[in-house]
């Protein structure tokens, strides 16, 4: 009876394993900067992508057809910077001393449902409290539904610099931390610090080598690293395994990051010629964040929306992001996705894609920035980033063609993440 039993089982299993998922596209957008397919049928068994045929084909019996035959499809898209815990509002720097962890905990499980519901089904969280890395294992365990997170857990920045959260406060009320906390100076603190994040589960450091606009220091640009402090990090972050994203408004401290070796430049507001330069000889990715810079400005207005101090640099800073981005791309610098969700409304990402071209990128190019360049930056494409036979199947699908309406990614009407429906109307 036992071996019977067995037996039907493993038959069972074998069935369900058997099941394929037919996704039929009327046109397909495969991320790499290819010319768009017609009528083709995305094949896929688990969470994998194992063919894709032209024309319309269904399976046999207990297999699932998808009719996305009057949409496109495309490769689930890629933000390269979001902070998944954290929703800007006239509250949130009061917020800081009175959420538990708890309170972020569930605050950021509705943040990752509406990005993935957004379209984004991978996102590099770029700091928190370190919550965002419980948050990336609860979604990868199946218990919360959200992206697939990689994570910085806190970011690490100079004494006085933009993740010093005891700037401007009593030191009663936020003693001075150090680097356990994300705030370390010279080689030997800085590396110890990259071991910290290692330890608590990172998957990506995230430093910032100028200030800041969202903290209570005076000055968002000034250089706040050296480059051999920068080198520091990236040399202990390469060892352990992991690529560092560099937070820099100012020219200098921008041209130290990249002489610095990190992976990417963050914003960049003030990335001058020779820094675009450099970029191109480095290597260096830009993740511009666009939408982040239009949303402070926008709040900036807002009587007492923000002390004055963030308000002043918010001014200053957000509306120069977007010139500075159209130059970048003009020069060759590479361009990977990123938003700086929780700056502004979580679920709205897609507006930076309408941000970028509003800057001179055509619509391909913007499309292929969230997608085959996001995971090359990230380290994941192998597995993401297209729609090619043996990648993980994360698909999307827009009525209408994104690429004469570059807005329609913001109207997402079908995600798939890993094989599995999350969104279809």
């Amino acid at each position: 009876m036992r071996s019977l039993f067995t037996a039907l089982l493993s038959l069972s299993m074998m069935q369900a394993f058997a099941q394929k998922t037919y996704v039929q596209c009327g046109k397909l957008i495969d991320g790499s900067g290819a010319a768009p397919r017609q009528s083709v049928t995305v094949v896929i068994e688990g969470r994998n992508i194992t063919a894709i045929q032209n024309g319309y084909t269904t399976g046999g019996a207990g297999d699932v057809t998808i009719d996305l035959k009057d949409k496109t499809v495309l490769p689930g898209l890629i933000d390269c910077h979001v902070h998944i815990e954290s929703q800007n509002s006239r509250t949130a720097f009061a917020d800081g001393f009175r959420l538990s962890d708890a309170d972020i905990a569930y605050r950021a499980a509705g943040y990752a449902r509406k990005t993935l519901q957004a379209g984004f089904t991978t996102v590099r969280d770029l700091g928190g409290s370190g919550v965002n890395i419980s948050l990336r294992n609860a979604i990868n365990q199946g218990l919360t539904e959200g992206p697939n997170i990689l994570t910085a857990g806190l970011p690490i920045s100079a004494t006085g610099g933009h993740m010093d959260e005891s700037v401007g406060l009593r030191e009663d009320i936020r003693p001075a931390p150090g680097p356990e906390k994300g705030v370390a100076n010279g080689r030997e603190e800085l590396v110890k610090a990259v071991r910290y994040q290692f330890k608590k589960g990172a998957d990506v450091i995230k430093i910032a080598s100028t200030g800041g606009v969202l903290d209570l220091s005076k000055d968002g640009s000034g250089a706040q690293f050296t480059v051999d402090e920068i080198k520091a990090v990236v040399e202990t972050a390469k060892d352990y395994g992991m690529r560092v994203a560099c937070h820099a408004h100012g020219a200098e401290g921008i041209k130290r990051a990249i002489l610095g070796g990190v992976s990417s430049i963050e914003h960049g507001t003030y990335m001058d010629n020779e820094g675009m330069n450099l970029a191109k000889q480095h290597g260096t990715w830009y993740v511009p964040t666009i939408i982040a810079g239009k949303s402070v400005a926008d709040s900036a207005k807002l009587p007492g929306f923000f002390p004055p101090v963030i308000a002043r640099k918010a001014a200053e800073v957000g509306p120069v992001i977007q010139q500075t981005f159209g130059k970048a791309y003009k020069a060759g610098v590479k361009i990977a996705f990123g938003t700086d969700a929780g700056v502004y409304a979580h679920g709205k990402n897609a507006l930076e894609f309408q941000y970028m071209v509003e800057a001179g990128m055509p619509a391909m190019a913007a499309i292929q920035s969230a997608t085959a360049n996001a995971a090359e930056l990230l380290g994941i494409s192998n597995e993401r980033g297209t729609v090619a036979t043996g990648k993980i199947a994360d698909l999307i699908a827009v009525d209408g063609d994104p690429l004469q309406d570059v807005k329609l990614l913001s109207d997402v009407s079908f995600v798939m993440k890993e094989g599995k429906v999350y969104k279809k109307k």
